[in-house]
């Protein structure tokens, strides 16, 4: 039988736990700390971001302190002009423009930090709009300390009128990251002279540069004394231009045709991407390069220059390279010295790219290289035509303890390639054969230590059968050899089972290389 004090308890207990049930759940979330919650939020469209902010008091203040405003997401489809436009832009067809009611939206926005006197840590927006309300959204970020502006606009009317460059971001102290899309042009170098001292990223895009000469010398210590990485794209007009900034690590130049001479001087550059740069037409172009602690390079599509003086950087550890040369009557020598002068500031890389304009230079005029002593992964764009046969014979040679090797052979002309023979697997004493056998002595050192070869692109034409049949005769130590065929037809499916199958029994083969189709 229960007692009243057993009882009295067990009622209690009941009571309790009914009172549980009508506690509602707490909010975890809220109590988190304002960087944490704004950290969360910056996950969010800021559009969701301001719709929160009608939840509570809590969410009130966490949307009027939220420190990374990005109203990029304002604008889900890209936008196009209906309106007659002198010049179409790339800003026009892919980017995404604010409208006039979602700029007072911004606007309103930076009007509460005013009051709140909340500082900015991002601004970002694309938008259309005027110079007057441009430098007033900037005045205002300026004001509330901001660290990282993004930005990139097009003027209001549909002219081929430019943005003046806001004078107000210069001084700022607090500006560590600026990204500017326009057609901005620049004010005087005595106005750009000694500022930026906070600023570690730049990235100019849409620059202009006419009739200022001096603007291209800006990039200097008293100008960017801690700016640590640089990217300018399409700066219309830039000539000339040198970079020499104490604390650069990352330099990236892309798309200035017009360009004529390049110099680099930076003690901590490490990376660096020069690309669609030069004016090929032009007859007095060059570059210098001191850049000794340079560990990445990518220089693509760009004419090679009259002069080339690059630096040997003893850290390079990887290169991507592919220059051209315009076709001319006669043999532009001083061009070709300057590409070998700059080859010769590549020795030191453990692994090169060269893309198919450098071979088709290398097998035309037959440039000598210096050795590549440190090499240990080559990979080559190539038609692998007749004429490109020599040139990757000097490559090898010249890559003595070569570990990896890659062909990625380019279908630019099937006519000349596409020559394949049943029979070409068993056939001896070609006249390609014949050549890559009086090769065996000055390859010795490159086929002792070749290990993995790749082709990418393989289509059984006779140039490619040859090499890969000299790779898997003559490599000592050969490991792997994977043959990642090309475009074909479906009837070639039997011919290329028989050539497997060939492949794999090869008695003359001195490596025991794995072979792989894919």
């Amino acid at each position: 039988m229960e007692t009243r004090s057993s009882k009295r308890k067990r009622l209690a207990q009941i009571e309790q736990q009914n009172d549980a049930k009508k506690t509602p759940p707490t909010d975890q979330i809220s109590d988190l700390p304002d960087a944490v919650i704004h950290q969360i939020l910056l996950l969010l469209p800021i559009k969701c971001v301001a719709q929160m902010s009608v939840l509570s008091k809590r969410w009130k203040f966490l949307w009027t302190t939220f420190p990374d405003l990005d109203f990029t997401t304002l604008n889900p489809f890209p936008f196009v002009s209906t309106k007659p436009r002198k010049k179409a832009t790339n800003f026009a067809k892919c980017n995404h423009p604010l409208s006039s009611q979602k700029l007072d939206f911004i606007t309103q926005v930076l009007s509460i930090r005013d009051a709140k006197q909340k500082d900015i840590r991002v601004l970002c927006f694309r938008a259309r709009l005027g110079f007057s309300r441009l430098n007033s959204l900037i005045r205002n970020a300026i004001r509330h300390n901001i660290r990282e502006l993004d930005i990139e606009v097009e003027t209001e009317f549909q002219t081929d009128d430019f943005f003046n460059f806001p004078r107000c971001i210069i001084g700022s102290e607090s500006l560590q990251v600026l990204k500017l899309k326009s057609g901005f042009r620049l004010p005087p170098s005595s106005i750009m002279r000694n500022g930026f001292q906070s600023l570690h990223t730049l990235s100019l895009s849409l620059i202009i540069l006419y009739n200022q000469p001096c603007l291209s010398d800006m990039f200097n210590e008293s100008s960017f004394p801690v700016l640590r990485n640089l990217r300018l794209d399409l700066c219309f007009g830039l000539t000339y231009i040198r970079v020499a900034c104490r604390a650069l690590e990352d330099l990236n130049l892309e798309r200035c045709y017009q360009l004529q001479g390049l110099d680099v001087c930076g003690a901590k550059i490490e990376r660096m991407r020069v690309t669609s740069c030069f004016d090929a037409f032009c007859s007095k172009t060059w570059v210098r390069m001191n850049v000794p602690k340079l560990e990445n390079l990518v220089w693509k599509f760009n004419a090679v220059t009259d002069v080339a003086v690059f630096e040997n950087s003893n850290l390079l550890n990887e290169a991507s390279i592919g220059f051209f040369m315009l076709k001319e009557g006669k043999v532009n020598m001083g061009r070709l010295q300057s590409a070998i002068n700059f080859f010769s500031g590549l020795s030191h890389a453990h692994s090169l790219t060269l893309e198919n304009q450098t071979i088709e230079i290398l097998s035309k005029y037959n440039v000598f290289l210096q050795p590549f002593y440190n090499l240990k992964s080559l990979e080559i764009h190539t038609g692998l035509k007749k004429r490109n046969v020599q040139a990757l014979a000097f490559l090898f040679r010249s890559s003595p303890i070569l570990n990896t090797l890659i062909l990625k052979i380019i279908d630019d002309d099937l006519g000349e390639r596409k020559q394949w023979n049943r029979d070409l697997w068993d056939m001896t004493n070609t006249e390609e054969e014949k050549y890559w056998e009086s090769q065996i002595p000055s390859l010795k050192s490159f086929l002792q230590h070749l290990k993995v070869v790749k082709i990418q692109g393989f289509l059984d034409c006779a140039n490619e059968v040859t090499l890969t049949k000299f790779l898997l005769k003559q490599g000592k130590v050969l490991e792997k050899m994977i043959l990642r065929r090309g475009y074909s037809y479906t009837r070639d499916t039997l011919r290329r089972q028989k050539i497997r199958s060939q492949m794999m029994g090869f008695s003359w083969a001195s490596s025991n290389a794995k072979v792989e189709f894919q």
